[in-house]
């Protein structure tokens, strides 16, 4: 899976439009193996970031947990501690 799509359920607040679009961007261009596709393949990619994104949102909207929402800030922040201890030199 690729590292660069981000959990966006259960957050407060909630995950944007613009999460959900980077997201199902990230997840059509993993799958056809095209950072931008050419002219002739463009309205075929176009239509598949459209298509995951309609089904990230319903996903989202269905979703349900028990668990309190997380604070994403603090998500972020334990992350880039986590990459710092990660990357350190030695």
């Amino acid at each position: 899976m690729c590292r660069n799509i981000k959990t966006l359920f259960n957050f407060e607040p909630p995950a944007t439009s613009n999460e959900m679009r980077d997201a199902s961007l990230q997840f059509v261009r993993k799958i056809s193996g095209y950072t931008h596709p050419s002219k002739a393949n463009e309205a075929a990619f176009e239509a598949a970031v459209e298509d995951v994104e309609q089904i990230v949102r319903r996903l989202l909207k269905m979703l349900d947990t028990n668990a309190p929402p997380r604070d994403r800030d603090v998500v972020v922040a334990k992350a880039r501690e986590r990459a710092k201890e990660r990357y350190a030199r030695p």
